[in-house]
């Protein structure tokens, strides 16, 4: 049979990838805004929401014994789906937050799913090298979900209800059915677009089955150099954890309070449109640079480009600028550098830790820690911000970009470009 070619599948499972995630980790915060929920509350809750990605290591290893890859892809975005689909029905409700907290706890748990099946089929069907060539693409179309979401609906959603005199619930109503409609659509196509991967593996009794989930437990944290590893992927994404839950409400903050006072019109445009965009162009960029030199010359390069441009927040903070294209300059600025750099920590994990017998389930073990990384610092940044005020608030996100930046100037590699063990006289 012909090989499918990975650009007819991977974007589109990347972009389903990152949509349910986009809308959980930052169009609901917006909503959750809008309709009146508290500034720590949005900030702990819908961080909270990212804790099913965590999971993954108890989702993968039993996805390592049941079920085709191709068929978790395509359940997931079908039931995630629907279940936006539910959402748009409760939006009305007296107590829609708790109604919304429970739905959107579910589509995380189907949309960690979907990510491990997703990775796991990236890097089944292809090879290193093309690993790094498409990783670009990868990340740009999983963060070409907030382009859509985080910029263009809630575009719309300020556009209905400022012009078009549409209730503020009816508006995300009808975002909420687009992003249904759209997800439904994808996970149609991926009936048929999807190469067919590998079969599952033959069931057995319950006591092989957990001796099988134990022997991937045990041979993760043998691998060499693996809770160096950890900490390096906990701290790498740290600062971002702070930065990127407290942001956009920054932005969209009264001037009186500290804020930019964008509108959502603005925000849209500026950090949900340019912004996203900026992310594209770095995560290809970063896809060609790491396949031209190596991730291992690109890693340190790649850390500081992720990291130091999270000053940008820390001036708008203490000047307050007022001016838009100043704004969005500064904003473009950040996330060329963020989706640059978040390309280097996707192939580490994919190239240095993921290799193995159990390459699916070891990939979702550090990815799992990637998003402890921005979740508990997220869940606690709406405190911060409160009690430190903006200004100090993004000093602190400043001061913990530098413990990542150390790890990486050290970190050691297992593997070399070519998946071959480096020798230890190389350290």
């Amino acid at each position: 049979m012909k090989k499918k070619n990975p650009i007819t599948w991977v974007p589109t499972t990347y972009f389903a990838m990152g949509l349910p995630f986009v809308m959980l980790s930052l169009v609901f915060p917006i909503i959750f805004k809008g309709l009146g929920i508290p500034d720590d509350q949005n900030a702990f809750w819908t961080s909270l929401l990212i804790l099913p990605w965590s999971l993954k290591p108890i989702i993968s290893v039993i996805m390592e014994l049941y079920g085709t890859k191709k068929q978790y892809i395509v359940i997931t975005e079908l039931v995630s789906a629907a279940l936006f689909g539910c959402i748009v029905f409760s939006l009305p409700l007296p107590n829609f937050f708790t109604v919304c907290l429970a739905l959107l706890g579910v589509i995380a748990l189907s949309g960690s799913t979907h990510d491990i099946a997703g990775d796991g089929m990236y890097m089944e069907q292809l090879d290193t090298a093309t690993q790094s060539v498409y990783s670009g693409w990868q990340g740009a179309f999983y963060n070409l979900a907030k382009v859509l979401a985080n910029g263009g609906l809630i575009f719309l959603a300020g556009w209905l209800v400022k012009a078009k005199g549409m209730s503020v619930i009816a508006s995300w109503q009808l975002i909420l059915s687009i992003c249904a409609a759209i997800l439904g659509l994808v996970g149609l196509y991926h009936l048929y677009a999807l190469p067919k991967d590998t079969k599952p593996q033959q069931a057995g009794d319950f006591n092989v089955k957990m001796k099988e989930l134990w022997g991937i437990f045990v041979a993760f944290f043998r691998k060499k150099y693996i809770f160096y590893y950890l900490f390096f992927i906990f701290l790498y994404r740290f600062a971002e954890g702070l930065a990127m839950k407290i942001a956009p409400l920054f932005l969209i903050a009264k001037t009186d309070k500290g804020g930019l006072g964008l509108t959502e019109q603005e925000y849209g445009l500026v950090y949900g449109t340019a912004g996203v965009i900026a992310f594209i162009v770095g995560s290809i960029s970063a896809g060609y640079f790491v396949s031209r030199v190596g991730l291992r010359k690109a890693l340190f390069t790649l850390a500081c480009a992720f990291n130091i441009p999270f000053v940008v927040y820390l001036l708008f903070a203490y000047f307050l600028p007022s001016h838009l294209p100043t704004i969005a300059l500064g904003i473009v600025g950040e996330y060329f550098g963020y989706g640059f750099g978040f390309v280097g920590l996707t192939l580490f994990m994919m190239q240095q830790i993921a290799p193995g017998k159990y390459q699916m389930a070891h990939y979702a073990f550090a990815n799992s820690l990637m998003n402890l990384g921005v979740m508990v610092p997220g869940m606690i940044s709406g405190f911060l911000s409160k009690y430190l005020g903006y200004q100090h608030f993004f000093l602190l996100v400043m001061i913990c970009t530098i413990p990542a930046l150390l790890i990486t100037w050290k970190v050691p590699f297992t593997y070399d470009s070519k998946q071959n063990k480096i020798d230890e006289k190389a350290h």
